[in-house]
């Protein structure tokens, strides 16, 4: 099959082991000639030129397009996510808007698009692809989830064959949840607290699971499908095992009334209020078969 990818390079070397022709949306000479290292064939656009995109994508005439662009900052902080947040949605907005506009006559069969499965709305259990996003939730994550809404709403809307793939917190080599990640670095100075009772419940998903079970969509049937793995975990479990994975102390804890003050009602969401999310859909469909979270010694 050919396949173009637009905004990540993970799922590359996947698509190319399973013998399809792999081309990368590249936005200068230099993002081109990393691609063209993990050997795909780049086609030079910005996301962002509707025009420039159209081209690429008749150009490359692929079967099917897998949306992965973000504009994410380097640290995974409240001040330089809110400070990234517009640039962000622009990017994810926009982007969605050029490739999905291009589809139909370019001829592509099948659009996949990078979703969030860690933003449910709250309720009992572990939520599947039929529950709402949390629009009521806090600032940024009420905005976040409205985002991705009109993400998928805009995709299913095409005619062609959709695919939502609603990611967990992605780990592993490369993001901010490893040791050598943002976030290790943050554990290990002691900037992360377990806040109030830490309920909010995390899905997780291995970087290198997630980009497996992206190239499984590509045949898949068409739809949502949560891409976690088989530990939601609250916040006061999985952060002291992430500090002792990475070598840290004990994490500090602090109330929701201080954590509020210090950090912003978005932090004090993420380790009280979230909603796990279940896999069942994407093991019996994708065949999905995720690793267990590294950092726990025994399963939830």
């Amino acid at each position: 099959m050919r396949v173009l990818i637009a905004g990540a390079t993970g799922a590359i070397g996947g698509l190319r082991d399973r013998d399809h022709v792999v081309f990368a949306l590249a936005r200068s000479p230099k993002s081109a000639r990393v691609v063209a290292a993990l050997g795909a064939e780049p086609v030079i656009a910005d996301a962002l030129d509707a025009i420039a995109v159209k081209a690429a994508i008749m150009r490359a005439r692929p079967e099917a397009v897998i949306n992965e662009l973000t504009s994410l900052p380097r640290h995974y902080t409240a001040a330089e996510m809110a400070a990234a947040a517009e640039r962000d949605q622009q990017v994810r907005i926009e982007g969605n808007n050029n490739l999905v506009a291009a589809l139909p006559e370019a001829g592509v069969r099948r659009y996949l698009l990078q979703s969030a499965g860690f933003w449910y709305a709250p309720g009992a259990g572990l939520a599947d692809e039929e529950g709402a996003f949390a629009f009521a939730a806090s600032p940024a994550v009420a905005a976040g989830t409205r985002c991705y809404a009109e993400l998928e709403q805009t995709a299913a809307a095409v005619g062609v064959e959709f695919v939502a793939l609603r990611y967990g917190f992605f780990y592993g080599p490369g993001t901010w949840f490893d040791s050598a990640g943002d976030m290790g670095e943050q554990v290990r100075r002691q900037q992360v607290p377990v806040i109030g009772d830490g309920r909010g419940i995390w899905s997780w998903v291995h970087i290198d699971d997630a980009a497996t079970a992206t190239v499984a969509a590509l045949e898949g049937a068409p739809g949502a499908y949560n891409l976690v793995d088989d530990d939601p975990t609250p916040q006061q479990r999985w952060l002291p095992a992430f500090a002792h994975a990475v070598g840290a102390p004990p994490p500090p804890r602090v109330s929701e009334a201080h954590a509020l003050a210090a950090f912003g009602p978005d932090t004090v969401y993420y380790a009280t209020r979230l909603r796990g999310a279940a896999n069942g859909k994407a093991k019996r469909e994708l065949h999905f078969r995720p690793r267990r979270l590294e950092w726990l010694e025994e399963p939830c």
